[in-house]
């Protein structure tokens, strides 16, 4: 059974209590919008689940938003259409409803991914897209040398691969998605050549993982890592990032049809 906070938030993170600057944060990048637009293939009824404030629906061309959080759901802007108040375990609607499916940076925050994803693939006749991060390559990012209970958390959190492939079942492909240096979407990997700005808290906040740690935790992050900027350790190891395209890290879409 699906367990649903005051805010409506499914799964483990309350958005009610830390969703209030999330559409600040996480803008839409237009670069991974269009690796989600190639993996959608040009569906015209589209299904997205865990939509939150509504990041990257402009890669459909005509959308059904779920999103049990409240606190998303007034986030999204006017000109998006109004989100159904539902979870991805139990979607409102019939077989096969939908061209294809979405869910973008939230299958990692349900209660139970397999009957999420078994839910998406029983309503959508065509490809199912799922925008992640794979488990074993989160701690490979620079992060995990100042917080790595963050990253610990973050690779806890997000399923394996296979077994989101084996949930959707047909035929699936697995994509890295490269990372652009000024990456407007800002979860933990979009700041790899900007580490000034992962010490700003609001915008820590708006990656969940980070809800999981304490303060000592985030103390620590920020004592050591202005420490590592002031004295020039961090570009000793880290400096090559700042000027590096993209970074190609744990990003992954996960692409599945019948």
């Amino acid at each position: 059974m699906t367990t649903r906070t005051q805010d409506g938030s499914a799964g483990d993170v309350d958005y009610g209590a830390i969703g209030s600057g999330y559409s600040t944060y996480r803008r839409p990048d237009t670069r991974i919008a269009r690796f989600i637009a190639e993996a959608l293939g040009g569906a015209r009824n589209v299904l997205n689940v865990g939509a939150g404030t509504g990041s990257y629906e402009s890669a459909a061309r005509a959308v059904t938003a779920v999103e049990p959080s409240e606190s998303m759901r007034a986030q999204r802007p006017d000109r998006l259409a109004r989100a159904v108040d539902a979870v991805a375990e139990a979607l409102p609607f019939a077989d096969g409803e939908f061209d294809a499916a979405m869910t973008l940076f939230s299958v990692h925050q349900w209660s139970d991914v397999a009957a999420g994803l078994r839910e998406m693939r029983r309503v959508t006749h065509g490809p199912v897209v799922v925008l992640t991060c794979d488990p074993e390559l989160v701690r490979d990012f620079w992060l995990y040398a100042y917080a790595p209970e963050v990253l610990d958390t973050e690779a806890r959190r997000y399923p394996p691969i296979e077994d989101m492939a084996a949930a959707l079942g047909g035929t699936g492909t697995i994509r890295t998605v490269p990372i652009p240096l000024d990456c407007t979407d800002g979860f933990n990997e979009a700041y790899y050549g900007r580490p000034e700005l992962l010490l700003d808290p609001a915008a820590r906040q708006a990656c969940s993982a980070w809800s999981f740690v304490d303060d000592a935790v985030r103390e620590h992050f920020d004592r050591t890592l202005r420490r590592d900027l002031a004295s020039g350790a961090w570009d000793e190891r880290f400096g090559h990032l700042r000027t590096q395209p993209t970074y190609e890290g744990s990003l992954v879409i996960v692409r599945a049809t019948p």
